[in-house]
């Protein structure tokens, strides 16, 4: 394999020399990029600055213009209010009712008048107060809110105006819950002040024509109280924390009655062009805030205006972010016109590059066409040697393969043989019990012939019979391991089935100790299957449990059967108190020629014959190891309905009463 150096340089067989690349200038190409970043980041510092200053101009410009209209039209409607309570105090009407508050007529009089002035004034409200601070006459004298009869002694209006000044005020009214701008002029006799003239003047007005607006607007008193806001959350809120003295001024005069006056999350910010260059940029009356907290915080250029003669601050709030959106765009914009110019000037540097990797690759190339004919040489030896290799290996895989075949071929002849021979054996093991039974019931009819017992000697000569009969359909089981055949399925009583097993084994189980369970009323259940194959599985299930018995020789061995029903299936179950069955042996227990007895004692055909069976009737043959000891095979059948005229076996061939529970 080329050593990772060939990717850079090529060898020249001719001269042994290397043909370098031209240098790429990777440190000049360093020192650029950095230079265009700083330009970069000087070019966008400046379009900011720049653009941020000229939208806070602009948005400085039209807001303090906006604001001196805001202040002009509050001024002007001040001022046009200002002569009403002097005017008031002037009336004939009002003197009389301060001369003679208690009678009824002047105070009709002066009710009637008040209410045609504050009529024609368009006024919330105008009433007169006694210098004793009690309202005697009002406009809204006929209202359910009348100030009439109201006591304004702690009114700071009151106060002034007692004193021979203009009393000025702006609070919430402690009858009508309505705030308002109050105006107050003393009514004098001979220089000596015997009552106060009030004008309420109604500036929601002023608060709605700011809510109209785009910018927020609002109005505070010369303590900081923002009393009037064209947003409703700021009303009521402070430019910032009271002292406590005036707090307690201002709940003792109940300017504001019930309303909590807290500060309002206001904070003072600089300018970006002051925070970099240390100059102001913003002209007198303006200032950058922000209100709100966290997410919510709001930025704002805010253009300040006194109005009126109360010591009122007028403040016009315009949004900071379409202008820093804009200066957003302008940076955008400019660092993109940079990047195309840093493209342009990269694409310059990039062809005079190209043409020098044009002149370095053709001589790269000559240099790799030489060496390259040298690589093919020495490949092509290899190659030639490898395919010499290839070949033999061919040859010898291909005697290898013949002579496997011919393995298999003698392989499976020996498996026929075998296979011949198991069946064979299988077959000799089926007929060992009926050959077995059948010298029996010939002995047997031997003795009762010489007994002179033709009747019981009769009987065996049956079952004699009935034995070679079966034992010729055993013979002809042979097809189960040549293909499935039809199978002529009927109704077949388990009773029945059991008592001609339990018969032809009847020697063995001598030794044991028998338990048949489910059984003890007949005629018994009946299930769809066929009568000799049913007695073979339950031949060969007994068969295997007095084997396992045999070879485990338990203290007291005992083979159980029993017969359950469980809805539509009958199960029949054989158990015995042997060894069990392995863990591992259990899922291939019903292979064929798979068994765990000593060699000689079975080929592993029993159960896979008998699962076979049990699968042709629709069934099912399962297999466990019982938890006290000992194993349990279960064959599960479909139930059928009793067969008509059949009945299980008697006398000769039932299940014995002793060995049933």
């Amino acid at each position: 394999m080329p050593h990772s150096d060939d990717f850079l340089a090529v060898h020249d067989p001719a001269s042994a020399r290397l043909v370098h690349a031209p240098g790429d200038g990777g440190g000049t190409w360093r020192g650029f990029a950095a230079a265009l970043a700083v330009g970069l980041v000087i070019l966008c510092s400046l379009t900011w600055l720049v653009s941020v200053q000229r939208g806070i101009d602009g948005l400085q410009q039209a807001t303090a213009t906006r604001a001196d209209r805001y202040a002009a039209t509050l001024e002007s409607t001040l001022d046009r209010y200002e002569f009403l309570p002097a005017l008031v105090s002037l009336h004939p009407f009002v003197h009389d009712l301060l001369a003679a508050p208690g009678d009824p007529v002047r105070v009709a009089a002066a009710n009637r008048y008040l209410a045609e002035v504050n009529r024609r004034a368009r006024a919330s409200a105008t009433y007169v107060i006694a210098a004793s601070g009690l309202a005697l006459a009002a406009s809204n004298h006929d209202e359910p809110g009348s100030f009439v009869g109201t006591d304004y002694r702690f009114r700071p209006y009151f106060q002034s105006a007692s004193r021979g000044e203009i009393g000025r005020f702006y609070a919430i009214g402690i009858t009508s819950d309505e705030p308002g701008y109050y105006i107050a002029q003393p009514v004098k006799v001979a220089g000596r002040v015997v009552g106060v003239t009030v004008v309420k003047l109604n500036l929601e007005w002023f608060q709605r024509a700011g809510a109209g607006g785009a910018e927020p607007v609002m109005v505070s008193d010369e303590h900081g109280v923002i009393f009037l806001s064209s947003v409703p959350a700021w009303q009521y809120r402070t430019l910032q924390p009271l002292p406590s003295e005036l707090q307690t001024e201002l709940d003792r005069t109940r300017q504001y009655h019930d309303q909590e006056v807290r500060p309002l999350p206001l904070e003072a910010l600089q300018s970006p062009v002051t925070q970099w260059l240390g100059r102001t940029v913003l002209g007198e009356g303006a200032r950058l805030v922000r209100i709100g907290t966290g997410g919510n915080a709001e930025r704002y250029l805010e253009i300040s205006r006194k109005v009126g003669p109360a010591g009122w601050t007028m403040q016009v709030m315009a949004a900071l972010d379409p202008v820093l959106a804009s200066a957003r765009n302008a940076t955008v914009g400019a660092a993109l016109a940079y990047a195309c110019m840093c493209l342009l000037l990269f694409n310059w540097r990039q062809r005079r590059q190209r043409a020098r990797d044009i002149e370095y690759g053709r001589r790269l190339l000559e240099a790799a066409y030489d060496e390259l004919e040298r690589r093919v040489e020495a490949r092509t030896a290899d190659l030639m040697a490898i395919n010499e290799q290839l070949e033999a290996e061919v040859a010898e895989r291909t005697r290898a393969e013949s002579e496997l075949r011919a393995a298999q071929d003698e392989l499976v002849q020996a498996s026929k043989l075998a296979a011949l021979g198991q069946m064979a054996a299988g077959i000799t093991h089926e007929l060992n019990q009926p050959l077995a039974a059948l010298r029996t019931f010939s002995d047997n009819t031997r003795v009762l012939l010489e007994r002179g017992q033709l009747d019981a000697a009769a009987g065996n000569l049956v079952a004699i019979a009935d034995l070679t009969t079966r034992m010729g359909k055993i013979t002809g089981q042979l097809k189960l391991f040549a293909g499935k055949a039809r199978q002529r399925r009927h109704a077949v009583h388990v009773r029945a089935a059991l008592d001609h097993v339990l018969a032809l084994m009847a020697p063995r189980l001598a030794h044991v100790a028998l338990k048949v369970e489910g059984l003890s009323q007949p005629p018994g259940p009946a299930v769809w299957a066929d009568e000799l194959k049913l007695e073979q599985v339950l031949l060969n299930l007994i068969g295997n449990a007095l084997d396992a018995l045999a070879t485990a020789a338990p203290h007291a061995p005992c083979v159980e059967v029993a017969v359950s029903e469980h809805g539509g299936t009958v199960s029949i179950a054989v158990r015995d108190n042997g060894t069990g069955i392995a863990t591992d042996a259990l899922p291939r227990l019903f292979e064929p020629f798979f068994t765990t007895k000593e060699i000689g004692q079975g080929l592993g055909l029993g159960l896979a014959i008998s699962s076979s069976i049990v699968r042709e009737f629709g069934g099912q043959l399962s297999a466990a190891d019982r938890p006290g000891g000992g194993a349990e095979f279960v064959v599960m059948l479909r139930r059928a309905p009793a067969p008509e005229g059949a009945a299980p076996r008697d006398a000769a061939t039932s299940i014995s009463p002793t060995h049933t529970e």
